[in-house]
């Protein structure tokens, strides 16, 4: 494709975006309800509409007393009706895709249905949004230029079903219209491999002689394909092997723990990072300042979101609120309502709100994912910023980490930390100290149960450094793109899986 065309096709494509989102979250109120009646009636003649009595619906508090919020497990015989061929169940459209999340606290594989409407007015409605709040932020950028490596996972073609079953991320690689797929590395047989390793090698030799400009995935995966980049090439950074790289599209996790790996493998004060929230079951909020100050909400992308406080989550659903009362600075679950037919789904972030009027966010953790053992009630954005102040104060590194509790008596434990270094610290004492007060200064529960070592001992770390996250990844069927490494656990199934790997290497030393 002529390069002038394409940078017009684009420019065509994502005109106005960064101005659009923006006046439609200063407008979010109107949307959202506007949004939840346009669902309502799309799905009114739906088996789960006439369940519900959609078309006695009229205003919020009768969407709110007749359709109860649901996990998966309480919507999975709906999904698995679709599964066995059923139409009109939760959509009125053929469910042709369904979006395979392992999920992040539990071994369980969840089939979120993907509609077409999803596809088209949700996910790839927000990429080209993201593209767009790009171009109005580096105008002078031009990620036209080259090519781009889109990191995703995997479908399952061999299921010899009427749908396909498969990452979300491999997904949208699958239904990419042409002028994507033309400029993006690598082909689309490789990218929908199911073998990581074999992947992984053959993304390297595909895009090692290419003109990337920009990166697409999860930090933790893109950090292994770099890393074998300069493997390979044998090359010092990657800005010696793809000198025009200018932008990474990234998201799953907090971003920040990376960073500093990221920096040190692309040596460039220009190098942009732009987040993207996203998940199987919608693309929710997009960065769209520089530098970040948190997430715009995504308002008119067929999803009406509602909330209600993490630390109200079995009080009554009096309790829930839609935007038009969320408040700053207080964590929030998400429960969303979509154009894929998830009807007050309970998705399992947390977020909360740094911005109204534009709705701007930050996420915080997840509702499983904490660590409230001996009451520290500890959550994922604390152990991230704990780690990363510790990191940046001792000159060290992470590339991975998770924590579970250690049961020292019937009245008390602590925190067993896992930790893979990139660079470890000179002293791991003085890290256990730093981390220990850094834990203490940011979360007052933490710090409360700290007091005297009545309740909780100082952290114990064990130093990960055979690629033991990697082989238990790969062990439990989980290596792939969009898999990511649970932070908090609540209990010590996956640091016991984690240890015997670890024990298993000292014992070979």
């Amino acid at each position: 494709m002529n390069l002038t065309f394409q940078k017009f096709l684009v420019s065509f494509i994502t005109k106005n975006g960064s101005k659009r989102i923006l006046k439609e979250s200063e407008n979010g109120i109107n949307i959202q309800y506007k949004t939840l009646k346009y669902l309502l009636k799309k799905a009114e003649f739906t088996s789960f509409g006439k369940e519900y009595n959609f078309n006695k619906i009229k205003t919020y508090n009768d969407f709110k007393i007749s359709i109860p919020v649901r996990n998966y497990e309480e919507f999975f015989p709906y999904i698995n009706r679709i599964r066995n061929g059923e139409h009109n169940v939760l959509w009125p459209q053929k469910i042709k895709w369904f979006a395979k999340s392992s999920g992040t606290t539990n071994n369980i594989s969840k089939y979120i249905p993907v509609s077409k409407d999803a596809l088209y007015d949700c996910h790839f409605k927000a990429g080209k949004d993201m593209i767009s709040i790009y171009n109005n932020n580096f105008p002078s950028k031009n990620i036209y230029n080259g090519k781009g490596i889109m990191l995703g996972g995997s479908i399952n073609t061999a299921n010899q079903k009427d749908y396909i079953d498969g990452d979300l991320s491999a997904i949208l690689i699958h239904k990419f219209p042409f002028w994507v797929n033309k400029h993006r590395v690598p082909d689309i047989e490789t990218s929908l491999m199911q073998n990581w390793e074999l992947k992984l090698e053959k993304i390297v030799n595909q895009s090692i002689k290419e003109n990337i400009t920009n990166l697409t995935g999860v930090p933790s995966w893109m950090l292994i394909l770099l890393k074998k980049v300069l493997e390979v090439s044998k090359k010092k950074n990657i800005l010696e092997v793809w000198p025009n790289l200018e932008v990474y599209f990234h998201g799953g996790v907090n971003f920040e723990p990376y960073r500093e790996q990221f920096n040190t493998m692309i040596p460039s004060t220009s190098m942009n990072y732009l987040e993207g929230y996203n998940a199987s079951e919608g693309f929710f909020a997009v960065q769209d300042k520089n530098p970040s100050e948190g997430m715009l909400l995504l308002i008119n992308h067929g999803i009406f979101y509602e909330f209600f406080e993490v630390n109200k989550l079995n009080n009554s659903e009096k309790n829930i609120i839609n935007i038009e009362d969320v408040q700053l600075d207080i964590n929030y679950a998400i429960i969303i309502t979509t154009n894929s037919g998830l009807w007050r789904y309970m998705i399992g972030d947390v977020i909360k709100f740094i911005s109204i009027n534009p709705y701007r966010i930050k996420i915080v953790g997840r509702t499983k994912s904490f660590i409230n053992t001996f009451g520290e009630e500890l959550m994922v954005h604390n152990t991230d910023k704990a780690i990363l102040e510790t990191c940046k104060k001792l000159g060290c590194q992470i590339i991975e980490y998770t924590v579970a509790p250690i049961y020292i008596s019937t009245k008390s434990g602590g925190h067993q930390w896992f930790i893979e270094f990139g660079k470890k610290p000179e002293n791991l004492t003085d890290f256990i100290n730093v981390l220990d007060k850094n834990l203490r200064s940011i979360n007052s529960d933490y710090a409360a149960k700290r007091f005297k070592n009545l309740i909780l001992k100082k952290p114990e770390i064990i130093c990960l450094e055979n690629n033991e996250f990697y082989i238990w990844l790969k062990n439990n069927n989980r290596l792939g793109g969009q898999i990511k490494i649970p932070r908090l656990n609540n209990d010590r199934m996956i640091a016991e899986e984690i240890l015997s790997i670890h024990r298993s290497f000292q014992q070979n030393d």
